[in-house]
């Protein structure tokens, strides 16, 4: 199984090209299955989760092909088996993504109940509630999400949806179904995401008909087709404010190519209050900094987009773990996400949990251990922690971070960092 061993004390300087966003290609190679042309993604990162969807997309029928440059083409002109078995999809919950499409184009979906990492309950009722109030019969059996159209009827009908809790895959889910359903469907409490907008925008340019994506209210036309397209998946922010915690915390300064500073301004705040700089260059995103002793602790608390993203919490909880003063963190979206503090104390770091609050004491300096990813977040968390430790790091279990970032190792050597990747 591989590792990452660390040798900490570094600066970063240079530049890094931040990858496409995994939870932005996830839903939209589930999105090729809406149509019988030929789709083409650009910029799709090279991930575990990625691989998982394409064998997922494939064992149905589709033909999807993956090039070296990021590029993927999907033909699911074939797809002749509309189920995605457990035995493909426990190791990711995006597999609830096919849903949708597949119950708008064919009529009848059987999904397996998603896996993931091990950081709370996703439940998927939101999932049944929104594809029932388009008329979708649907039960869940032996593991199985079971659904299909009512007699006699060929498309999904409109609906107003109101989620009982902003959810992403959710708001996936119904915009991708509702863009085959007939009539007007009226998206209430939507997630506002930028994966969510350049979803849309996909959808959007295979002929769909939606307005309002990026607000709370997205309404969505059905068509009665959609057509093929070739898209540009987005930046991912949460690699780009991973990066921009690292740099922070070892001081250094480092141009982000393709990064988006529109899309983390909760994130960079903190991080400016914290005393980095952080600015929008042309490009991409400048981030400068002199590294832990300097930095101010900072407070923040999870939440839905525009907040501070859950997927920030861990990174941003190891700069504050080497910075000066005392901050509070309150975790609101999972309940089991601080699973790397007891791996951050094994470094040195100074934390208290109390059920969604962790109270963290900066320290002088933290001291290179062995340490094991519980998930993909908390994989980069002790990456950020390594990088900074005195002595060695051994970060194990990173199957977790090859999840959700595209040759981590890679470029944070091409910045500075001694890292490598052991067996």
């Amino acid at each position: 199984m591989d590792k990452l061993l660390i040798r900490g004390g570094r600066t970063l300087q240079g530049e890094v090209l931040v990858s496409g966003a995994k939870n932005a290609a996830l839903p939209e190679l589930c999105a090729a299955l809406l149509t019988a042309e030929p789709v083409t993604l650009l910029n799709v990162p090279q991930l575990q989760d990625v691989s998982t969807m394409l064998k997922l997309i494939r064992n149905m029928g589709v033909t999807a092909e993956r090039a070296d440059d990021g590029t993927v083409r999907i033909d699911a002109s074939a797809l002749n088996s509309p189920e995605a078995p457990y035995e493909l999809v426990k190791t990711m919950r995006a597999s609830v993504l096919a849903l949708g499409p597949l119950l708008a184009r064919f009529g009848e979906a059987t999904v397996s109940l998603p896996g993931g990492c091990a950081i709370g309950s996703r439940p998927v009722d939101q999932h049944i509630k929104g594809m029932a109030a388009m008329g979708a019969e649907i039960v869940v059996e032996h593991g199985y999400m079971i659904a299909k159209l009512p007699a006699g009827w060929k498309r999904l009908k409109g609906a107003r949806i109101t989620t009982d809790m902003v959810t992403v895959t959710g708001t996936e889910n119904f915009m991708m179904a509702a863009a085959l359903a007939e009539g007007e469907t009226v998206l209430e409490n939507a997630a506002q995401e930028p994966e969510i907008s350049d979803l849309a925008e996909m959808l959007i340019a295979m002929g769909a008909k939606i307005e309002g994506h990026g607000t709370s209210r997205i309404r969505i036309q059905g068509v009665e087709k959609l057509h093929g397209c070739t898209h540009r998946v987005v930046a991912d922010r949460i690699e780009a404010g991973t990066f921009l915690c690292a740099v922070a915390a070892t001081g250094g300064d480092v141009v982000l190519r393709h990064g988006r500073a529109d899309h983390l301004d909760a994130v960079i705040e903190k991080l400016r209050e914290a005393g980095a700089t952080v600015q929008a260059v042309d490009g991409g995103i400048r981030v400068q900094s002199t590294g832990g002793a300097t930095l101010k602790a900072q407070g923040f608390r999870t939440t839905e987009y525009p907040g501070f993203p859950t997927d920030m919490q861990a990174q941003f909880m190891a700069l504050n773990c080497i910075a000066q003063g005392t901050a509070t963190v309150t975790e609101t979206i999972f309940e089991n996400r601080f699973m790397h503090v007891n791996e951050l104390v094994r470094l040195g770091a100074k934390i208290q949990v109390d059920g969604k609050v962790a109270v963290i004491e900066g320290v002088p300096r933290l001291s290179g251990a062995t340490v094991m990813a519980t998930d993909l977040r908390a994989s980069a968390s002790l990456v950020i922690a390594g990088l900074v430790a005195d002595g060695e790091t051994m970060v194990d279990r990173i199957y977790h971070l090859d999840r959700g970032y595209d040759c981590m190792e890679a470029k944070l050597r091409g910045i500075g960092a001694d890292i490598e990747r052991v067996g």
